[in-house]
């Protein structure tokens, strides 16, 4: 169930005729809500976050990134900071319990994995009285109206708001930053998203805007991001979001994922494209890329190539675990 302010929210439509249209109904509901109207802008409002790991002054803070289709559910005990970024057409979602502070955030890319994605999500973050806090966060749409963006994050956002409605847990709504209010246009009238990405502080459970650089995706970067488009060919990842991180010992645990034959000859095909072509082909919003994006694709792209075979990446179908150093950085184990 979702509350707002305190207050168990419900909309005026009593004669909702399916899932879909009911999905809709909140979520537009919750869009004009005056308490979130008003934190969507106080989060607009913010100074981005720029997160970067440097070697030579390693950071004091524990960080823990999950990409696209990942979750993370951490102890404030052990991680301080936990955020996501590269969001155009997706959702980022976090929860977070007001009592034991534990947090989970997930990087959301389609309705089919709502369902299974929440259940991973709350297995660790909700006590036994079903009392939670949730932050649904910097989800992005191509459009600001809200009749035309169902190519988009649309069918995901009205997914998300149907199904935590029809949870048993309380679910105390405090940012909605996503669609429209996370949407500015450049002059010829191409879309992008006010930001990209959010960052949690565990222990307050404050929420920011932030981005993230090459030093702060970590650890695994490059097979993280290939799980992405391989998960969707390995049926043992239908409908779920992918296992990363263990909050119990704070090591990242990358589950297995299969690559086909198929895909290889696939990425031998793009990989001739232009950078133009890829963009226009591989992203569900070219316009609102970062300026990183084509060559992240061909890094991915170059990595499969030199390894067709998924088994040599994963040895005797094993994760590939990652402990956490000293300095607040990773090392493989």
């Amino acid at each position: 169930m979702i509350f707002v302010g305190g207050l168990p929210f419900s909309t005026n439509n009593s004669s909702w005729s399916s899932s879909s249209s009911q999905g809709s109904d909140i979520l537009v509901a919750l869009l004009e809500h005056p308490v979130l109207v008003s934190a969507s802008h106080s989060f607009k409002s913010m100074e981005e976050t720029k997160v970067s790991v440097s070697s030579e002054t390693p950071s004091p803070s524990k960080y823990v990134y999950v990409f696209q289709r990942e979750y993370a559910t951490v102890d404030p005990a052990l991680v301080d900071y936990v955020g996501t970024d590269e969001a155009t057409t997706c959702v980022g979602l976090v929860i977070r319990n007001r009592r034991n502070r534990m947090t989970s955030i997930a990087h959301m890319d389609n309705p089919e994995i709502v369902d299974i994605g929440l259940c991973q999500m709350l297995s660790l973050v909700v006590d036994h009285d079903l009392d939670a806090e949730l932050d649904h966060a910097n989800g992005t749409t191509i459009s600001e109206c809200y009749s035309d963006m169902d190519g988009y994050s649309l069918p995901l956002c009205r997914k998300l708001v149907d199904t935590l409605q029809r949870r048993q847990e309380k679910f105390h709504v405090q940012t909605l930053h996503v669609l429209g209010h996370n949407t500015k246009r450049d002059s010829q009238g191409n879309a992008y998203p006010i930001f990209h990405g959010f960052l949690v502080e565990t222990c307050t459970g404050s929420l920011s805007p932030a981005s993230f650089d090459g030093t702060s995706r970590c650890p695994d970067e490059m097979v993280r991001r290939i799980r992405v488009t391989s998960s969707y060919e390995d049926t043992s990842w239908n409908g779920k979001l992918l296992e990363t991180y263990d909050t119990q010992t704070d090591r990242f645990v990358i589950a297995p994922c299969r690559w086909t034959v198929r895909k290889l000859h696939i990425v031998m095909s793009l990989q001739q494209l232009s950078d133009e072509e890829i963009l226009r082909r591989c992203s569900t919003s070219p316009s609102a890329e970062g300026p990183d994006f084509v060559e992240n694709l061909r890094r991915q792209w170059n990595y499969l190539i030199k390894r067709p075979d998924w088994r040599e990446t994963f040895p005797w179908k094993q994760p590939r675990v990652f402990q956490r150093a000293a300095d607040g950085g990773w090392r493989r184990c």
